[in-house]
């Protein structure tokens, strides 16, 4: 090839559009590597602006070049050879990166405001709450961030939005069955914004739905994860909390009153059980002094129950404590008054012997 002829190859207007797109997809590329550590360092001492800048490095390395491309084929003449596929293929792929970056920002938005506020402390009640409402909150951003995406993706195409309009020309039998197919989904969004904003449960919580004590685990945008004590999972709707009563333990907060209940015999003196109970508690560290109280709730036919309140900081404290106050009752029990444990009375009469009446007399 001489020379004329590869200045006739380099004047061609198809070449210089590859290479204008090559050259600014590697400026593009440039630009993001220097961008993304300028804005690393500036936002270093901004937790949520460092998260969101760190969540959205990867769209941004896709991002720069893909918008410099839509501006090369922009420029480009109609006559160039599948423009028209170039260029909708390079808009995909922009609103979907995009949607990506938008969703990764989302996120990232949510993991500094939760990184602000630790739940690894004794008073965490605030914590969990922001803990709630940023993460129902950020998954539902994201869920309508997808959505828009794929819905301004679906307009690019002229069949997709004849098959909209047609859609809601016709919105019959047809939307009808989308609607009731869509139900679970919108239902859960609906229901995950309830818990987010009015908060029922929250992260954390110690929870009991049907029968079983578990604490919320995670909150997705469809279910709740519990962790039951144990260590199975338990994955319950997130429409079933706002349709069915459950219990919540740490609603406003995790302190909580446990009971010990005792069958002892009437004649067991009561003073010398509550010192033993004050003594029990106070040996305990899960005790957390607000109450230590014996009583008398119950007299049955052989014997009466007892029962101990005792309070500790939280649910799991509080089992702890009752099993260690419940030995320390029986054992004291064991050592210092074993007549006074439950026992069957019972009175033996001895049948009469022939010739004998009821009385024990003889007969006539």
């Amino acid at each position: 090839m001489n020379l004329s002829e590869l200045v006739a190859w380099m004047d061609d207007s198809s070449l210089r559009i590859v290479l204008a797109a090559g050259v600014s997809v590697v400026l593009a590329l440039v630009v993001a590597r220097i961008g993304a550590a300028i804005v690393l360092r500036v936002t270093r001492s901004m937790p949520v602006l460092a998260k969101v800048a760190e969540q959205c490095r990867s769209p941004a390395q896709f991002l720069l070049p893909l918008i410099a491309l839509q501006a090369v084929w922009h420029s480009a003449p109609d006559a160039f050879p599948l423009i028209g596929g170039i260029r909708h293929a390079n808009g995909l792929l922009l609103l979907a990166t995009l949607t990506w970056a938008g969703m990764r920002a989302a996120r990232g938005a949510a993991l500094g405001v939760i990184g602000l506020h630790p739940v690894d402390v004794a008073d965490n009640l605030n914590a969990r709450r922001i803990h709630t409402q940023t993460r129902m909150l950020a998954r539902t951003l994201m869920f309508v961030v997808l959505l828009a995406g794929l819905a301004l993706m679906l307009m690019t195409f002229p069949g997709a939005r004849q098959f909209g309009a047609s859609l809601l020309a016709s919105a019959g039998v047809a939307g009808l069955v989308v609607g009731i197919a869509a139900r679970p989904v919108f239902s859960n969004l609906i229901a995950g914004l309830q818990i987010a904003l009015a908060q029922p449960i929250r992260i954390d919580d110690v929870l009991i739905v049907q029968g079983e004590w578990g604490r919320v685990e995670e909150i997705t945008g469809a279910y709740v994860v519990l962790k039951i004590w144990d260590e199975r999972r338990m994955i319950v709707p997130l429409q079933w909390f706002i349709e069915n009563p459950f219990q919540n333990w740490t609603r406003s907060s995790a302190q909580i009153i446990g009971t010990v209940l005792l069958w002892v015999d009437y004649r067991m003196p009561m003073e010398p059980l509550r010192h033993a109970a004050l003594r029990a508690c106070e040996a305990a560290p899960e005790w957390d002094k607000r109450l230590c109280l014996l009583q008398v709730v119950e007299a049955g036919e052989h014997s009466m129950q007892l029962r101990l309140l005792v309070t500790s900081a939280n649910s799991s404290l509080n089992w702890d404590l009752r099993c260690k106050v419940r030995e320390a009752l029986v054992d004291f029990m064991q050592r210092e008054y074993p007549q006074y444990l439950p026992r069957m009375r019972a009175e033996l009469a001895q049948a009469p012997q022939p010739g004998q009446n009821a009385a024990g007399g003889l007969a006539g």
